[in-house]
């Protein structure tokens, strides 16, 4: 077996299940999960067909088995993204710089994998169907709900200020 096809896509590899997990150890074990799932199934990749793409599917399902397995996330509420707790110093608000990762965390893995096979790796629409095994329609169906969400959390980000909100108790 010839390894030099699967060390060119390793970068893109990595740049992926970074944003994917949020975490660089976490990346790195998907990253070596993945490349090891390619040796054992070596076999089952037809030759000229988009290796890319093939190791693309098999990050995609090698990510999806271990949020399945693993415990439940804490949901958070869009409003609460960027407020500072109420005994922060006022010039916390002015110092504070978009988290762009945080964000993208807070999106749904399946929009989240949707936005950036799209947005990351320059995938067309086709590629990241078959790569994620989902109609066309659902790829620009997520993907329109995660700018939106992205687009939500950012700016709730951007707009928040170090004061709490006010809220009318009765």
């Amino acid at each position: 077996m010839d390894t030099r096809p699967l060390v060119d896509h390793i970068p893109s590899l990595r740049r992926y299940a970074r944003a994917l997990t949020g975490d660089a150890w976490a990346a790195d074990d998907l990253v070596q999960d993945t490349l090891e799932r390619a040796c054992v199934k070596w076999r089952l990749w037809t030759a000229g067909t988009d290796l890319r793409a093939w190791l693309f599917t098999l990050m995609h399902n090698v990510f999806a088995n271990q949020v399945r397995r693993a415990p439940p996330r804490a949901m958070v509420d869009v409003d609460e993204v960027g407020h500072e707790p109420h005994g922060a110093d006022a010039d916390a608000g002015l110092e504070r710089t978009l988290d762009l990762q945080r964000c993208l965390m807070l999106l749904p893995d399946d929009q989240r994998a949707v936005l950036l096979l799209v947005a990351l790796e320059d995938l067309s629409y086709a590629e990241v169907a078959r790569i994620l095994a989902i109609p066309v329609g659902t790829v620009m169906s997520r993907l329109s709900r995660a700018r939106a969400r992205l687009h939500a959390l950012m700016e709730g980000a951007a707009s928040t200020d170090s004061r709490p909100a006010l809220r009318r108790l009765k």
